[in-house]
């Protein structure tokens, strides 16, 4: 898909990430959320978070896989239990990621 069509989706792709973005900001600006939505839409990146990285953890190949062989579950296993400790962010990426590359050189994949 080369010329015309490609610059008019990148165009449609940028007006609606900007729409979706910027909506709540001008609809909002100088209002106060109820204390209610305030709560709801704290645990918003966390629930966002946790859909993007479960299907790399219980799928990595595309199918169901929670045996031993899962090297990016046991090292997701091993970040969260540091996360949950030290209730940082870089710190269980860091591990995660050392871990599966670690493993992928040991086993040579």
């Amino acid at each position: 898909m080369d010329g015309p069509e490609t610059f008019l989706t990148i165009c449609a792709m940028a007006a609606v990430t900007y729409a979706t973005r910027s909506g709540p900001l001008l609809f909002l600006a100088g209002r106060s959320l109820p204390e209610g939505a305030r709560r709801f839409l704290a645990h918003v990146p966390a629930a966002v978070l946790a859909a993007l990285v479960a299907p790399a953890l219980f799928c990595p190949d595309g199918a169901w896989s929670l045996g031993p062989g899962n090297l990016v579950l046991w090292a997701g296993l091993a970040a969260f239990g540091l996360a949950l400790r030290s209730r940082g962010f870089f710190g269980p990426v860091a591990l995660g990621m050392a871990l599966v590359a670690a493993g992928r050189w040991l086993t040579g994949g």
